[in-house]
């Protein structure tokens, strides 16, 4: 298999796009770097099609690997043909070269193992000659031999068809033929282990669903109650069609023989294909569920750490709490640490007038303009006291309630208490949720991606996969809006390209050795960044106020040449950065091409340089919606009525719809029937994590405390 051009095939792309994205990706430059800095090699693919491209090309590379190792292994047992040879050559998937390697798998002991050491074999092969002259039975008395363990004729060929079902079982044309059939007209069918399963599962008590029509969610949710004991489940096809299809193959007439060998189909069809497809078939149903599930999840993260900032603001961080009370931190405009607070604001030690003064206190002697407040155990009743606080101070003040998902996490952490050392954990929360509203990106990237709560069933996928995945995303994340080179703390840093944890950490020790970085050239002297790492990471990494205005652009050092010559060639000089209008205005009337002729810089390449001066340290995420920030009266579930019209904020997106936060502490669900006029396959089409969005309120159900939504106007 030529696999570059399988692959450019598969993408539809360009055969030179593929061929020097797979050499950039061997000689280990990364993803966000590739996207960024070798457009010009790429065609321009972002981040999200090389990191697929990057995946099929590691598949097909295993296949490739698979296959040769199947025909070695063949090979060497002196059983290899062109006919087998040509099959594993042709070969799409991992699971055509095992059925074509199945039958020369060593196997453990089975029935038709013991035939064939009884000398069952030659009978075995009469009986599939289907002679309709021959007569099986006095056949199989020549094989009758007491030391051999065969007594009776009777035995004979029952050890024959046992040999004849596992044939008929390793069949891989067969094998591809009922894999086919069962995805076709197949279903899978849950119930109810005992009376006493969970109640959780009871919609999948009495469940049937075909194979090729259910969704990747029902699919989590029937694997999550077979693994909890909860479910049984099957997939089955019509009675009789998967025997038909086998007895088809194999039967060619209805003689003595023939008989036999149709009787020995159906054992194998029910005793050892069926429960191996059905392994199968479930296996390949979960698989693409759990990928479906990780895209979304993938989606979702990428949605939440792209999330606008509050910046150049004062926070109030609220963590709030009952028995411990609520923990309240500010932090200034650069997230650092200004004061703290415990203050009760709800029962057994309730002290509202206290709580009012100390926080009033802080609000006014630190200019707080902001409060973020956390969506735990006693969220709601916070955000009414907050609400009621407000209109007690003449500042101007907003909040919003942000998900503390993965909080307690990280303030537990070693990181936090090197970061916090002088704070115990609750406090350390109440940080995290200020810093959480006014950069989410930098805050979150301290937590595991799997704790901070957005997608569906993510402790049900497998562990590599999902690390991947969502390590991916965050890599994407960090890089596409480049960190303060002087100001990044070391778990940010990290994800930097070209930079692992021990080198990020060696830059934290060299600024705090040396001072801030005046340029990107120092980066060199930090102990294991050496020139390879520098060209993965420089570009993504700021210097503001440092000795080259370059330094603080998205601009890579490599290109510095070009962007030189092109202020030059525009008659600008560094005091110009910034200046989008009068750039603009003069790279339009010289022309691209024409610099890119007389530098020798590609189009793409001039293009991003021409933004980055347009506006020097440009952060993607302004260019967003801003966040939905409260200040007036908040409303309870029971205030909520049908047609009530409303602006939320979207919190997480499944695979079944969106649930959207309207300020009644319960996040309501719009479901994917309801989420616009036009039919939808996936939620994502139409909505996305922290996405500001108008709803109406369908129906309120006060006893179990769901809030159904509709965004398409009544």
């Amino acid at each position: 298999m030529d696999i570059n051009k399988t692959l450019a095939k598969e993408f539809n792309l360009r055969q030179e796009q593929v061929d020097n994205a797979v050499a950039l990706m061997d000689d280990d430059k990364t993803i966000p770097f590739i996207a960024r800095y070798r457009k010009e090699q790429t065609g321009s693919l972002d981040d999200q099609i090389l990191r697929e491209l990057s995946d099929r090309l590691t598949y097909l590379r295993n296949l490739e690997k698979r296959k040769a190792e199947v025909v070695s292994s063949i090979t060497e047992q002196e059983k290899m043909t062109d006919e087998i040879a040509a099959a594993v050559e042709k070969a799409l998937t991992l699971v055509e070269v095992e059925d074509i390697y199945r039958p020369f798998k060593p196997k453990r002991k089975t029935r038709a193992s013991v035939a064939r050491e009884r000398g069952l074999e030659p009978l075995a092969e009469i009986l599939l000659a289907q002679d309709i002259n021959t007569d099986p039975n006095a056949e199989a008395e020549k094989f009758i031999n007491e030391e051999k363990e065969v007594a009776s004729a009777e035995a004979a060929l029952q050890g024959a068809m046992d040999i004849i079902a596992e044939d008929v079982s390793d069949n891989a044309e067969l094998r591809k033929k009922l894999r086919g059939l069962f995805t076709r007209i197949g279903k899978i069918t849950s119930a109810a282990v005992s009376e006493e399963s969970d109640e959780v599962y009871k919609n999948y008590f009495e469940y049937s669903e075909a194979v090729n029509k259910i969704a990747g969610h029902r699919v989590l949710a029937i694997d999550r109650g077979e693994k909890e004991g909860a479910l049984k489940v099957s997939v089955e096809v019509p009675d009789g069609e998967g025997e038909r299809l086998c007895v088809s193959e194999f039967v060619k007439n209805d003689g003595e023989c023939a008989r036999l060998v149709q009787a020995a189909c159906e054992d194998s069809c029910k005793r050892l294909i069926f429960p191996s497809i059905e392994r199968e078939i479930r296996a390949e149903l979960s698989a693409n569920a759990q990928e479906g599930a990780i895209k979304v999840f993938a989606s979702n993260l990428r949605q939440l750490l792209m999330a606008p900032p509050v910046k150049n603001t004062v926070t109030l961080g609220l963590d709030p709490g009952y028995a411990h009370g609520c923990k309240a931190a500010v932090v200034d405009a650069t997230g650092k640490v200004l004061d703290t607070a415990i203050v009760y604001l709800t029962p057994p030690r309730k002290e509202t007038e206290k709580a009012k003064r100390i926080l009033t206190e802080m609000i006014k002697k630190h200019g707080v303009s902001t409060i973020a407040i956390g969506n735990g155990t006693a969220s709601r009743e916070t955000e009414q006291f907050t609400a009621e606080l407000i209109k007690t101070i003449p500042q101007k003040l907003s909040y919003m309630v942000v998900s503390e998902a993965g909080a307690s996490v990280y303030s537990a952490s070693k990181l936090a208490a090197e970061e916090f050392p002088e704070y115990d954990v609750s406090l350390r929360s109440a940080v995290s949720i200020a810093r959480r509203l006014q950069d989410p990106l930098a805050e979150l990237v301290k937590i595991d991606p799997k704790a901070i709560g957005v997608g569906q069933y993510q402790h049900d996928m497998p562990k590599a996969r999902m690390d991947e995945a969502l390590k991916g995303v965050v890599e994407d994340c960090v890089n596409s809006v480049g960190v303060d080179l002087n100001t990044a703390s070391y778990s940010l840093l990290s994800y930097i390209s070209g930079i692992n944890s021990a080198v990020a950490k060696n830059i934290v020790a060299y600024r705090e050795e040396n001072g801030a970085f005046t340029d990107r050239k120092q980066l060199l002297k930090v102990k294991k960044l050496g020139a390879k790492a520098y060209e993965q990471c420089a570009g993504f990494l700021r210097v503001p106020g440092g000795k080259n205005p370059l330094d603080n652009t998205g601009i890579h050092p490599e290109s510095y040449e070009a962007a030189k010559a092109l202020l030059d060639k525009c008659g600008f000089t560094a005091a110009d950065l910034g200046d989008s209008e009068k750039i603009g205005r003069r790279v339009k009337k010289v022309g691209l091409s024409q610099i890119s002729k007389e530098t020798g810089a590609g189009l793409p390449t001039l293009t991003d340089i021409v933004k980055e001066l347009e506006k020097p340290g440009r952060d993607p995420r302004d260019e967003l919606p801003p966040p939905l920030m409260r200040s007036g009266d908040i409303m309870e579930l029971k205030d909520l009525t049908p047609g009530m019209e409303l602006m939320g904020t979207v919190r997480n997106v499944i695979d079944f719809g969106a649930f959207v936060d309207i300020g009644v502490h319960e996040d309501g669900l719009v479901h994917i029937s309801q989420l616009c006029d036009r039919y939808v396959k996936h939620p994502l089409e139409v909505v996305k994590v922290g996405e500001v969005v108008k709803v109406w309120v369908l129906d309120v159900d006060l006893k179990r405390k769901r809030i159904s939504l509709t965004m398409k106007k009544p």
